[in-house]
């Protein structure tokens, strides 16, 4: 069921988004050649604390995992795609790109948002992939309007993406978000215009293509949390939580 956020709770959702964009743009900062994805999500815990809110992934169980995510940050490097666990061992170097996805919980509702950012100089082909990850999010999002519907948003994802050739993502999606973590509606990166629910003011919903530079195939490591490419060539992932108005939909994870 999808759930339209009322005006108090879209009140809330704005400064909830306002304090995870922070934290992220924060914890993009710290990335750097020699720096442990352990660091980013002690840092980013941290941040989130001092503020007043609460990681909304340490100790969650998404649906068919065995086992809860064990950190705050999720931390994707080069053919890691989603749900990476945080590690003192995994250490970033030159050339490297790595996906951060946070969810915090402020005053009892949840807002979500990724990002992936090269570690130093990378290369022209891995620049490209977030450039054009980056802006199949935008797309998304400027279809994102009263009286469209969920496959209007896929499809604007997928027809951007497509003659990249690029494999875009199958078996993640985007979400409806706010009283949950993951809330209905299904939102996937492709898709056919006119199919599925009515976009309407008050719907609040996650957005984040999740984009391979090779084959659209994932699978999942023994952890029972990291997705990452079945070839072993590198993805992207942007995410912004938008709130459904009568205009323009509006970003509410951003920082202005």
């Amino acid at each position: 069921m999808i759930i339209i956020k009322t005006p108090e709770e879209i009140k809330i959702l704005r400064e909830g988004g306002k304090h995870l964009a922070t934290v992220l743009n924060k914890v993009k900062e710290k990335i750097a050649p020699g720096i442990s994805t352990k660091d980013l999500d002690i840092y980013a815990e941290k941040l989130i604390r001092d503020m007043g809110d609460s990681p909304a992934f340490l100790n969650y169980r998404p649906n068919g995992a065995s086992i809860s995510f064990p950190a705050s940050l999720c931390v994707s490097v080069n053919d890691e795609v989603v749900h990476g666990i945080p590690s003192k061992k995994r250490i970033l170097k030159e050339g490297d790109i790595i996906s951060l996805d946070l969810g915090i919980k402020h005053s009892g509702l949840f807002t979500d948002m990724a990002l992936t950012a090269p570690v130093g100089a990378v290369s022209k082909g891995n620049l490209k992939l977030l450039q054009i990850t980056e802006q199949a999010l935008q797309v998304g999002i400027n279809a994102a309007r009263m009286g469209n519907t969920i496959g209007d948003i896929s499809n604007s994802i997928e027809s951007f993406v497509r003659p990249y050739k690029y494999g875009i993502v199958e078996v993640l999606s985007g979400h409806g978000v706010g009283r949950a973590i993951h809330e209905d509606p299904y939102i996937p990166n492709f898709g056919k215009k006119g199919t599925g629910a009515r976009l309407v003011p008050g719907m609040v919903i996650a957005l984040e293509p999740m984009i391979n530079l090779g084959t659209k195939n994932v699978v999942i490591d023994a952890d029972g949390h990291t997705f990452r490419t079945a070839d072993g060539k590198n993805s992207a992932h942007f995410e912004h939580t938008i709130l459904i108005t009568k205009g323009e939909a509006e970003i509410l994870t951003k920082t202005f």
